[in-house]
């Protein structure tokens, strides 16, 4: 039952901190293109770095969450 729950608690933070870090991602890379670029981007200049926000959080979340959780709780044996 221990290991359940860990992973029930991985999986929670990392849900619970999605969101904020993708649109945390996606603003500093479009400030980061609209300087470089020096203009406003295009709708799919932004759907692109959403996409790329995702791909970013989708591997970030999950990693931050076991070690947060492998830090805090311990390893479940």
């Amino acid at each position: 039952m221990e290991i359940a729950l860990f992973i029930f608690y991985v999986v929670l933070l990392a849900a619970m901190v999605a969101y904020p870090v993708s649109r945390w991602i996606w603003a500093l890379g479009v400030r980061s293109l609209q300087r470089d670029y020096g203009r406003e981007l295009a709708e799919a200049e932004l759907a692109e770095q959403r996409r790329r926000a995702w791909r970013l959080t989708a591997v970030i979340c999950p990693v931050f969450s076991f070690l947060f959780n492998l830090s805090t709780v311990g390893w479940p044996l």
